[in-house]
């Protein structure tokens, strides 16, 4: 995969929008649209049944040298050879952990990317080693229902003060990405739009396009 400062679109096989497709096959739309990051999400499978959806995504990430991001499961992720672990904040704060450096000396090759929903807690990330973070929900979502947005005040405050890659999350289709991109984000993590459109990979592709060349 190319280095995290250098990914832009980060996707989702998300198991609430697979609407009966493979998740293999959903990930090589992805990974034809364009996708930098792809998340496998599975918040209602058991631990066995990601096993074999990873096993499955794997090769197809692999052959396009896109990253592949594991939501919650740590074993799995490390177990299996993905790129990334993704936590939030309950799986690692109220988990009892402090800092990203005591994960990788049980899961030495895993990148850590942590949710956050506010300054504080993006604050928190960062001084854990978070190799990214999430900033979101920006606006209201299906995906997560229950979440308060936090706003593009938060997408502004994380253009000013994150120092790792961050990517705003949450409600961002292309009717809300310019308003997104305004506020200073540079790098997204799209779900429904993209899982819910006729064509995946031609969604991805619409997005990447319309996404600003990265600045140092």
């Amino acid at each position: 995969m190319k280095p995290l400062a250098d990914c832009q679109l980060y996707t989702f096989v998300d198991t609430a929008y697979l609407h009966g497709r493979a998740p293999e096959l959903v990930a090589q739309q992805l990974c034809d649209g364009g996708s930098d990051l792809i998340q496998l999400r599975a918040k209602n499978s058991t631990p066995e049944d990601i096993r074999q959806m990873v096993k499955k995504i794997l090769p197809v990430t692999r052959r396009a040298s896109v990253g592949l991001v594991i939501n919650d499961h740590l074993e799995i992720a490390s177990d299996l050879g993905a790129d990334l672990c993704h936590l939030g904040q309950e799986d690692f704060f109220a988990a009892g952990h402090v800092n990203v450096s005591d994960l990788k000396l049980k899961y030495s090759k895993l990148k850590i990317g942590l949710s956050t929903h506010a300054p504080a807690q993006a604050r928190g990330a960062l001084a854990a080693g978070a190799d990214y973070i999430a900033i979101g929900p920006v606006y209201a979502t299906g995906t997560k229902p229950a979440a308060t947005p936090v706003t593009l005040d938060y997408v502004r405050w994380a253009a000013v003060n994150a120092t790792v890659p961050w990517f705003a999350i949450g409600g961002i289709n292309l009717e809300t990405l310019d308003a997104v991109l305004a506020a200073g984000a540079r790098r997204i993590c799209v779900v429904s739009a993209i899982l819910n459109a006729p064509d995946i990979a031609k969604a991805c592709l619409e997005f990447r396009r319309r996404l600003p060349d990265l600045v140092d």
